[in-house]
């Protein structure tokens, strides 16, 4: 199965890519995907290391790492942002 993938802000300058299609294998959670992409190796790894907190959403949701991914979910990662 097939899901989208967004990257914002931080995350997609270190991967050079605002979002792509990946093919997943199906009962996969959120923190396979991340597992999934950082094998990768570099830059993916450094983008999904980061000590910073990372946020997802899944079809535009607020999601956790435990999250299954559904057949066709568009998958955002970023990081969290303020404002003042």
């Amino acid at each position: 199965m097939k899901v989208q993938v967004l990257f914002f802000g931080e995350l997609r300058e270190t991967v050079g890519t605002a979002y792509e299609s990946v093919e997943v294998v199906a009962g996969m959670s959120v923190s396979d995907l991340i597992e999934q992409l950082a094998a990768r190796g570099e830059p993916w790894k450094t983008a999904f290391k980061a000590s910073d907190p990372l946020r997802v959403a899944i079809n535009k949701d607020m999601a956790t790492l435990h999250a299954a991914l559904p057949d066709n979910a568009e998958v955002a990662f970023f990081r969290p942002v303020t404002g003042g």
